[in-house]
C-alpha cells in the first residue's frame, strides 16, 4: 500500500511535522530522505530493506559511492544529496563551536571532532586551536596516515598554533579500528607535543581519541 493511503498520523512526513524528527524511527527516516520507493514497495518498505542489507544507519551512511549506487533505488542523485546533507550536519556543528567555551563545554568540541573523524578508514590527527578564552579559532588536520598511525611532528604543531596566534589546543586523532583506548604511542606522542607547545605559552587541553562510542579523554584520566 502506497504512504499516500496510510492514516496521516502515521505518514513519515507528516509525523515528523506534528511530533518531531526524534519521533520517527530510522526507516521513516530515511523513507523522508528517499521520497519514493519502487515498484510494489513504498519509501518505507524500500528504507527497512537498505537498512537491513547495510545492517544499520550509520552503515549505510557512510557507505562507498559504489556501494551507495549498486543499491535499487538509489543512485548518483541521491548519493550526492546524501553527502550534502551529512557535510551540512559537519558545517552546522563547526559553526556553533566558536560560540563556546571549549573548556567549560567540552561536549560541544566532542560532537564535532567524532562527526569529522569518527567513520574514516585511515588514521586522522587533528587540532582545534582555541583563544584565550578557549573558544575555537580554527580545525586543522595535521596528518593522515594508514590503519597503523599517522606521523605527527611536534615542529609542525608548533608551527600551527604560532599560525593560528593560539592559546590553547585540544589535539584529537581517531582509531579505525573503533576501540578508543590510547596506545602506548599515543601518550608518548602526547608528552612530545604538550612539552613543545609549552614552549611558546600554549596550553594542552585534552588529546580525545576518536572510535566507538564515547571518545577516550587524556584530561578525565588525568593524563595531562
Amino acid at each position: 500500500m502506497p504512504i499516500t493511503d496510510w492514516p496521516e498520523d502515521e505518514r513519515p512526513r507528516e509525523k515528523l511535522l506534528a511530533r518531531g524528527a526524534a519521533a520517527l524511527s530510522d526507516a521513516e527516516l530515511l523513507a523522508i530522505f528517499l521520497r519514493t520507493g519502487v515498484a510494489g514497495k513504498s519509501a518505507v518498505d524500500l528504507a527497512r530493506e537498505l537498512l537491513a542489507h547495510f545492517g544499520s544507519l550509520r552503515a549505510l551512511l557512510k557507505a562507498s559511492q559504489e556501494a551507495f549506487c549498486a543499491e535499487k533505488g538509489l543512485g548518483q542523485a541521491k548519493y550526492a544529496q546524501l553527502q550534502a546533507v551529512l557535510e551540512m550536519a559537519r558545517r552546522h556543528l563547526a559553526e556553533a563551536l566558536p560560540e563556546r567555551d571549549a573548556l567549560n563545554d567540552p561536549q560541544a568540541a566532542r560532537d564535532y571532532l567524532k562527526s569529522r573523524l569518527r567513520d574514516l578508514p585511515h588514521e586522522v590527527f587533528a587540532i582545534l586551536f582555541l583563544d584565550t578564552r578557549h573558544r575555537v579559532i580554527a580545525y586543522e588536520e595535521l596528518a593522515r596516515g594508514s590503519l597503523d598511525g599517522a606521523a605527527v611532528y611536534p615542529r609542525e604543531v608548533v608551527k600551527a598554533a604560532l599560525r593560528h596566534n593560539a592559546a590553547a589546543v585540544i589535539l584529537a586523532h581517531n582509531h579505525p579500528s573503533g576501540v578508543v583506548e590510547p596506545s602506548a604511542a599515543d601518550r608518548a606522542l602526547t608528552e612530545k607535543l604538550k612539552a613543545a607547545l609549552a614552549v611558546i605559552d600554549v596550553r594542552t587541553l585534552d588529546h580525545l581519541v576518536i572510535g566507538e562510542g564515547a571518545p577516550a579523554s587524556f584530561a578525565e584520566r588525568g593524563w595531562l
